[in-house]
């Protein structure tokens, strides 16, 4: 190999340890890179043995290995979370670090023209119990915080009922931006697939440095984006694996607001106490009871 490629090969790795020793466990790769890597190289041209000198062969050099972050056709590929639990500042650190990188990203530059803010996250970065949404909505996108609109609002309630703060919990979008809405002056748009498939790696890297107990999928979008599964009047209540830590999908909070029937907020319930049953979280009779008819 020649000197330029071991200087660049080096200064690549150099990189990689600087951001591994910041907390970055993470690193974005292009398509059309990753594809290049796999390319047979061409051949060099072939020169007359007799008119060069062969080269000594350089003695093997003993250089740490490089894991780039693969891509995958489908969410269910994804591989479970893989390296050390960063706890106290390194924790913090790393954290603040990937929110750094996530509010100044236009790699859907549709979503970075139209957005007001990006919607990080919210929450203890110590929860044990951490809820997921598909995307952010108009107030999201005007508060810069997720679930903080009607539907918001019910998912506190939901969270109070539990016996926990909103504050213990940490709550997340799978897109990071409001998928923008071309012509209208209202509403919300469902994220294409391949908009929650570029941002997603940012909601990896919280679940990793999160690592909470239990995740809660909120509503069928949500689930396709981290599953690729889809019809979530069957698979909520079930219990999936996500990144090796359980998932229970449920009901979006903003289907409860339009559909008030008791028996629909029972299922929700049901699922809640799963969460908690799966926490060890104690549970009293009048939670068991909650949207029972009497």
């Amino acid at each position: 190999m020649s000197d330029a490629y071991n200087q660049l090969l080096d200064a690549t790795i150099q990189h990689l340890q600087g951001l591994k020793a910041r907390g970055v466990r993470f690193v974005s790769v292009e398509q059309e890179n990753l594809s290049a890597l796999t390319r047979t190289p061409r051949p060099p041209a072939q020169i007359p043995a007799a008119s060069v000198t062969p080269p000594p062969v350089p003695k093997p050099v003993e250089r740490p290995v490089v894991q780039a972050a693969p891509l995958f056709s489908t969410p269910t590929e994804i591989p479970i979370a893989t390296g050390p639990v960063l706890t106290g500042e390194a924790k913090v650190a790393a954290f603040a670090e990937l929110r750094t990188r996530a509010m100044v990203c236009v790699k859907c530059p549709h979503l970075a023209a139209s957005r007001k803010n990006v919607v990080f996250g919210v929450g203890n970065i110590d929860a044990e119990l951490m809820f997921v949404g598909e995307a952010p909505g108009a107030d999201e996108d005007a508060q810069g915080e997720p679930f903080v609109g009607k539907a918001g609002q019910l998912l506190t309630k939901i969270i109070q009922t539990m016996g926990l703060q909103r504050d213990q919990v940490y709550i997340a979008n799978i897109l990071k931006c409001r998928p923008d809405t071309p012509g209208q002056s209202a509403g919300n748009r469902k994220p294409t697939p391949e908009e929650m498939q570029t941002c997603i790696p940012y909601l990896h890297e919280q679940i990793d440095l999160i690592r909470p107990k239990v995740l809660v999928a909120l509503g069928g979008t949500a689930m396709e984006g981290l599953l690729g599964k889809t019809g979530i009047t069957k698979l909520r209540g079930q219990w999936h694996t996500y990144r090796n830590i359980p998932l229970m999908p449920t009901y979006h909070p903003s289907y409860l607001l339009h559909n008030q029937l008791l028996s629909e907020k029972r299922r929700v319930w049901e699922d809640m106490l799963g969460a908690m049953e799966k926490l060890g979280m104690p549970i009293n009779e009048k939670q068991r009871n909650f949207f029972l008819k009497g």
